[in-house]
This record gives structure tokens, sequence and C-alpha cells, in this order.
């Protein structure tokens, strides 16, 4: 196992850091995303506050070549905060978060994301072109540093690094992830092979866990 920054984690303390929505009382906007206060864009804003933190060495990183690193940053009933290390070709069967909306923010290095789409005019991310080309399937995207992607209920994803450098992501959850279920791709239809509990302090992306 490599540590990649000064180990300097001990100099932030997660509890102080502002991870907290602006409001939980009195805007039902912030309901809109998920079944917590805290919305897709808080997540999307605090992991790039966590991801700058760690680019100034606030947070130690380790590269485990074995097994994919991580360790969770901050947890409370509405948010789990983690850090994560991918080696090369490490990567994360295509799976969803159950009950749960997410972020991430590239610190360093570049991930490679395949998202599945319905292929239907509501799809946000992809042009009016692509999906009369190629409705319902799997597109892929390329996250680099200071970059990062948002989800919503319901989307199913797979992440890794195909690189030769290794790369670093934060990730947060709104609840805590407690269930995810993965799924298969077979001639253009998404089938779910299984569900599973995740168990509270496991890694979300099923890394190694660092306490």
């Amino acid at each position: 196992m490599t540590a990649v920054t000064p180990a300097r984690a001990e100099a932030a303390r997660p509890e102080t850091l502002p991870f907290l929505p602006r409001s939980r009382h009195g805007d039902r906007r912030r309901w809109h995303d998920g079944p917590t206060p805290v919305s897709l864009a808080d997540l999307t804003t605090i992991t790039r506050q966590v991801a700058a933190e760690v680019v100034a060495g606030l947070h130690e990183v380790r590269v485990d070549h074995a097994h994919r690193w991580a360790k969770r940053l901050h947890a409370d009933p509405h948010l789990d905060v983690w850090l994560i290390s991918w080696a090369t070709e490490q990567a994360a069967e295509l799976h969803d978060h159950g009950g749960s909306i997410g972020a991430l923010t590239v610190v360093r290095g570049e991930l490679t994301e395949w998202r599945w789409t319905a292929g239907s005019a509501t799809d946000h991310e992809v042009s009016a072109e692509e999906l009369a080309v190629c409705g319902p399937g799997l597109r892929r995207r390329a996250l680099s540093a200071s970059s990062g992607a948002a989800f919503p209920l319901g989307h199913v994803h797979d992440v890794s690094n195909r690189r030769r450098e290794p790369a670093v992501s934060v990730h947060a959850y709104s609840p805590p992830l407690s269930t995810m279920s993965y799924y298969d791709v077979d001639r253009g239809t998404l089938t779910r092979t299984r569900s599973e509990l995740v168990e509270p302090g496991a890694s979300p992306e099923g890394g190694q866990v660092l306490t």
C-alpha cells in the first residue's frame, strides 16, 4: 500500500467541516431530489469542497494495488462522505445506490463511468441525436480531475480507472447507503442480478476500508 499525499489527515477534523445543507427546515424544494433535505446540488458542492481539501493535503490518501482503498470522512443520519483511491484496472461492478442519491468529484487521475440510460427524452445527459441513434443502453464518459457527476435516484453505473496512474475521488451519499443492487446488460436490456445490504461503515464501492 502506497501513501500518495502527506499524512496530515489529523489536521482536518471532519465534524467541523461545512457538510450540512444551508437549511433543514422550511424549504420543500430541498426534498425534491431524494428522501432527505440534502440535495444533489449540496452533494456536488460537498464533494468539490472535500476534493480541494485533499489537494491541499488535509486528508491522507493511500493506494492499494490489491484492493481498492476507501476512508469515510464524515457520517451522520443524512450524509456519508468517502475518500476512495483507484489503482489501474480497479473497478466497481454495474450497480445502483438503492434509496440514496449521490455525487462524486475526481481529485486526480481519470475515472471512466458507464451509466445506463433508458433512451428517453427526459435523459438530460444525452443529446437528442444520440438518443435517436442509440436508444436504451450504456453511455460512457471520462471524468477527469476537478470534474464529477451527480447520481439521482435510480442511477445505474460502473466506475473504473483505465489509466496507468492512480485516481482519487470523493463520494457523498444521502441518506448513507443501506442497499445496493447489481446489474447485467444483455442485448440492450438492463437486468438486476442481485441486491445486497450495505453494512454501516462499509465502503460504497466495495473497497478496503481504513478506519
